[in-house]
């Protein structure tokens, strides 16, 4: 598998990375009283613990130049110290508190079985299958977009960004703009990530480990997506049937 065939194999994973309940979160379909529901799972499964899982990629990796990328990474995921001074796991919360949620509840985040799931499958992922793995799967997946085409390729739409008072969280459950700060941060750091991110996968995962990666890859885009299912439908969500299946 050659580097353009693993770009594209990369790329084909992220422009799945879709799921069909997120556009009812950005017009403010989610019932109030349930939008706690995906801030806690989201929070339990990654964010709390993402400067752990991309770690991980650090520790394993024989490479000095990679390491020094993945270092100032993590870095700024556990400290903010490239941004602002307040780890990022922390600025998440800060969009349950200006919602008024009770911050109990993310202490001690009980997974529903489909997030458990999906966590289970990202620490297995970034605990001893290679840095190479570890690093696609926290930094390329999990920080990426399905707009991961247009940061490599001139022409394709990017990461849409939202003005503050535009934010779906502003705009539909009236949080404080001032409490945007993650949002801000990841406006503001995001672009040097996503470049880093390729870099470290198109010029330093050697070829025997690209097939590896896109299995993993594969396997993790499959768990997201039931994750994504359990959170919608407990959320208060349904999904419509395709209108050529419909009466079927």
């Amino acid at each position: 598998m050659n580097r353009c065939e693993f770009k594209e194999g990369l790329l084909r994973v992220m422009e799945r990375k879709v799921h069909w309940a997120w556009p009812a979160f950005t017009v403010g379909q989610v019932p109030r009283e349930r939008l706690h529901i995906h801030l806690e799972q989201e929070y339990g499964t990654y964010v709390r613990d993402f400067p752990i899982l991309l770690a991980r990629a650090y520790i394993q990796c024989p490479i000095a130049a990679v390491r020094r990328e993945l270092a100032e990474n993590i870095y700024e995921e556990e400290t903010g110290g490239l941004s602002g001074g307040v780890p990022h796991p922390e600025l998440f919360l800060e969009y349950p508190r200006g919602l008024g949620m009770n911050l109990d509840r993310f202490k001690q985040v009980e997974l529903v079985p489909a997030a458990a799931a999906f966590r289970t499958l990202l620490d297995d992922a970034t605990s001893g299958h290679g840095w190479e793995v570890a690093a696609a799967v926290t930094t390329i997946f999990l920080e990426g977009t399905e707009y991961e085409r247009g940061e490599l390729e001139p022409g394709h739409p990017r990461r849409p960004q939202f003005a503050p008072t535009e934010h779906p969280l502003v705009k539909h459950y009236g949080l404080p703009v001032k409490n945007l700060a993650l949002s801000r941060v990841h406006h503001q750091v995001e672009g040097g990530h996503r470049k880093a991110a390729w870099h470290l996968m198109l010029d330093f995962v050697d070829e025997p480990a690209r097939p590896k990666v896109l299995l993993w890859m594969g396997q993790v885009l499959h768990r997201w997506l039931n994750y994504r299912d359990e959170v919608a439908t407990r959320c208060g969500l349904v999904q419509m049937a395709p209108p050529g299946q419909l009466g079927h």
